[in-house]
Parts: structure tokens; C-alpha cells; sequence
């Protein structure tokens, strides 16, 4: 499955803070469809996804209803990425 998509990069503040773009909720939903072969356990799905010239492979964290695309370091500081940013993404659902 592949997608491409904007979404707006969001800060989660714990003990460190983590970066994340939402998937969009149409996205989201089509992603349900094919999870349960997708994942490899609590929900996470793996992705190979890039923004801009930087290609990355990650998982997507479920979240109400939804999933978020974490955002590395490596991934964000290349291209000066800081919250509220639109980020066009492009994204491939790795099924197991």
C-alpha cells in the first residue's frame, strides 16, 4: 500500500520529547483494513516512508483510532523540520 500525504509535524512531550506527523484520517482507515497482517505485534505497523530527499523506514504508533508516523532526528534535522511544519510525505505499508 502506498500513500502520499500532508500533515502537520506535532510535538508529544514525555520524558523526552518525540516528533510525529498524524496520518490523515482516509489514510488512517485504509491502513486498518490490511493491520492485522501488517503488524508484528501491539498495533505497530512497519513503513518505509520519505519526506523530501531523505527515505527512512519506521513504525506507525496507533492512536485514537488513527496512527502517527514518528519522526526521527536523522529525519527532521536535515531539513529543519520543527513543529507546525506541513510536511508532504510519501509512505509504503511493509505487509509481513
Amino acid at each position: 500500500m502506498e500513500f502520499v500525504f500532508t500533515g502537520r509535524v506535532i510535538e508529544w512531550r514525555g520524558p523526552s520529547p518525540f516528533y510525529f506527523i498524524p496520518v490523515p484520517d482516509k489514510e488512517s482507515s485504509d491502513i486498518r483494513e490490511v493491520a492485522a497482517i501488517a503488524t508484528y505485534g501491539w498495533g505497530v505497523i512497519p513503513v518505509e516512508a520519505r519526506i523530501g530527499e531523505v527515505a527512512f523506514t519506521t513504525s506507525l504508533f496507533p492512536k485514537n483510532g488513527g496512527y502517527l508516523l514518528p519522526l526521527k532526528d536523522a529525519v527532521r534535522r536535515p531539513q529543519g523540520l520543527s513543529v507546525d511544519d506541513q510536511v508532504q510525505v510519501e509512505m509504503t505499508v511493509r505487509l509481513t
